[in-house]
């Protein structure tokens, strides 16, 4: 019963999580294409920088952006902020449910580094938070200087992802450049947009004269988190496709996807602005060799064949070892009251009827055992994968 409560709180945390997400994101895209979109010739209000016309569910919408704020503030102002908020918290939630919790099935990998789990949760929690003031540092270091910024902040992450692949398992790896990058795009919201906007507030409420520099900072991190965000999406739903940290230097593979992530994005922002295609479409083709470079480098490598094929009662016994603790029709293992996927892997029977699953997933990706608990060897791994293919 405890794992089956454990399950649906999972569960329903997940869905919060994407409930709350696709709401940040969605605000943050709007936004950014709604700055984008301003017509500044149109006859404006006084202070107004520019203004757009929209239309959506059958209704017309006319919306203008000050330049600094406007001189008198409505009685209702709406804040932006919960979604962003919201997905920290349950995101981080889904960290201590699934990773913490469970910090040697899924962070902890002993052929990385062998840890106790309160050291990998010290290391991630930690990790998290330096990130975070690194990256603040260096944006007030280097202001609006964007391409010192830029390939700074990218520096950074990489750094952190040959970190987490030195340290973590290949799924908590992946999915804590995720948690780092997301970190810092919620802080962006928490620690600087929103205390900038609220000091602005302060400062009309009182007769003042609102300071331009907070709306400008503000935007400068609005910024960055739009071009984060489609990164971050994919490292959230890397634990699914482990041949992703399969790499033996799988900090590549995220250099490939912060590329591709953000062209892709600097291409819709441009698209949205109505540039002529002649003044971004550079960034198409790069995007199209980052992504071809990363199916290359996750591609699986052609394994040695050599060697005896080892008995029908040595991959029983193998499997037993490695496999049945959680793929069985009654797992042992702590976290499973049923055989994850329904995939059994008791019998010869099933093992040939999963025989892909099972080259994939552990002969290639080594991705099981989780966290190689049983500490299966790359020898074993070989051996099992002559069997399956002499099978």
């Amino acid at each position: 019963m405890d794992v089956f409560i454990g399950e649906w709180g999972n569960l329903l945390l997940r869905w919060a999580h994407m409930i709350v997400g696709i709401g940040w994101i969605g605000t943050s895209f709007y936004f950014i294409a709604l700055d984008y979109s301003l017509n500044q010739q149109e006859r404006k209000s006084p202070g107004v920088f520019g203004t757009a016309w929209q239309v959506h569910g059958g209704g017309f919408y006319h919306v203008e952006k000050f330049t600094v704020a406007p001189p008198n503030l409505p009685p209702h102002l709406h804040w932006f902020k919960w979604e962003a908020y919201l997905t920290w918290v349950t995101g981080f939630g889904l960290l201590i449910i699934q990773y913490y919790f469970h910090a040697s099935a899924y962070l902890i990998d002993p052929a990385v580094m062998p840890l106790e789990p309160w050291q990998a949760i010290a290391i991630s929690i930690a990790s998290l938070l330096v990130g975070w003031f690194i990256y603040d540092g260096l944006c007030r270091f280097f202001g609006d200087r964007t391409v010192p910024l830029a390939a700074s902040v990218f520096l950074l992450i990489l750094l952190a992802a040959v970190l987490y692949t030195k340290v973590f398992s290949g799924r908590g790896s992946f999915i804590h450049v995720g948690a780092f990058i997301g970190t810092i795009m919620a802080f962006n919201v928490f620690v600087t947009i929103i205390p900038g906007q609220r000091i602005m507030v302060g400062q009309l409420l009182r007769g003042e004269e609102p300071e331009a520099k907070y709306g400008k900072v503000a935007k400068q991190r609005s910024l960055h988190n739009n071009y984060l965000t489609l990164p971050v999406l994919l490292m959230m739903v890397s634990p699914h496709y482990p041949f992703l940290s399969a790499h033996p230097h799988a900090w590549m593979v995220v250099a490939l996807i912060l590329i591709v992530g953000g062209l892709f994005r600097h291409i819709l922002n441009r698209i949205d602005i109505g540039e002529p295609w002649e003044k971004y479409g550079w960034a198409a083709p790069m995007a199209a060799f980052a992504l071809i470079c990363a199916i290359f480098v996750t591609a699986p490598r052609q394994m040695a064949d050599t060697g005896p094929v080892i008995s029908d009662s040595e991959v029983l016994a193998m499997t037993a070892k490695h496999c049945t603790m959680c793929h069985a029709r009654r797992p042992t293992h702590e976290s499973f009251k049923e055989p994850p996927k329904n995939v059994t892997l008791e019998t010869l029977a099933d093992l040939k009827r999963y025989s892909q699953l099972i080259m994939i997933q552990t002969v290639r990706n080594k991705a099981m055992p989780l966290g190689n608990q049983t500490h299966m060897t790359d020898e074993e791994r070989e051996q099992l994968g002559r069997w399956l293919r002499a099978h």
